[in-house]
């Protein structure tokens, strides 16, 4: 049954919600949103960014997966930076009481900064616009790691404790033989908004140096008032997000061990 159901339930059902947006696009272009580009205008007007997506024409008119690749290398270093930080973070967190009384009121404090805040103080630090956004990008998104792994160490039951204490597990092995493994899927929850949150912050700090990247090219289209290429820039967002998502998911279920998954 489950067989039959495929099609419809991950194919058919998302390509009706696709023609539905479309047809609200085009119904929005034609009525009330005049200024909005109707789907085949966006169309025309990105073939040449779409069709030849690793093109480069100049600084700030390359194919869109080029502008793509650029956000993500800068992405990946600050998300990189973002773990190697907050996972040590969240493990003191969960294991210290005396260090959460001490850190929990800063990182309440610091956590709902905006982008828009950090990004001036990383110019001011750095200087320059690469490592101000990678810091930004680090910074905005190690949150959800921090938190999520905290909570997970807290979560652990207190017989695997136990059990660790009567085997006399050194502090390493109590950390890496039932601390990590029983964390895990808190983690691997954490990284994934962290990801999530790391994409929205390069477009943020693209836009506000001007680099060359996906958020770069939409503000610059914007300035310059083509609005088709803001649609594309979107819609480029959007999917580049969707695929990041589903490889971490990905990696989630390859490093779950079977226990953990049940």
């Amino acid at each position: 049954m489950n067989d039959r159901r495929f099609p419809f339930d991950w194919l058919l059902l998302p390509l009706v919600a696709l023609v539905a947006c479309g047809l609200l696009w085009s119904l929005s272009s034609a009525t009330w949103a005049k200024s909005l580009p109707s789907p085949l205008k966006t169309w025309e007007m990105s073939k040449p960014y779409v069709l030849q997506p690793f093109a480069k024409r100049g600084e700030l008119d390359q194919g869109v997966l080029r502008f793509a690749w650029y956000s993500l290398v800068l992405v990946a270093k600050g998300y990189s930076l973002a773990l190697l930080a907050g996972v040590p973070l969240g493990l003191l967190l969960g294991m210290s009481k005396i260090f959460t009384r001490g850190f929990d009121p800063i990182i309440q404090i610091l956590r709902p900064v905006s982008p828009l805040a950090w990004l001036p103080l990383g110019l001011i630090l750095f200087q320059k616009s690469e490592p101000a956004a990678v810091f930004t990008i680090a910074i905005c998104s190690m949150w959800p790691t921090v938190l999520n792994t905290a909570v997970g160490v807290r979560a652990v039951p207190q017989d695997y404790l136990n059990v660790g204490r009567v085997l006399q597990f050194t502090r390493w092995q109590m950390l890496s033989k039932i601390l990590l493994p029983a964390t895990l899927p808190y983690m691997f929850t954490g990284f994934r908004l962290s990801l999530g949150i790391a994409w929205l912050v390069i477009v943020a700090a693209e836009m506000l140096t001007g680099v060359p990247g996906v958020g770069g090219f939409l503000w610059q289209e914007y300035n310059s008032l083509i609005y088709e290429h803001i649609i594309l820039c979107i819609l480029t967002i959007g999917l580049v997000g969707f695929v990041l998502d589903r490889l971490m998911s990905l990696i989630e279920s390859r490093f779950r061990t079977p226990d953990l998954a049940r």
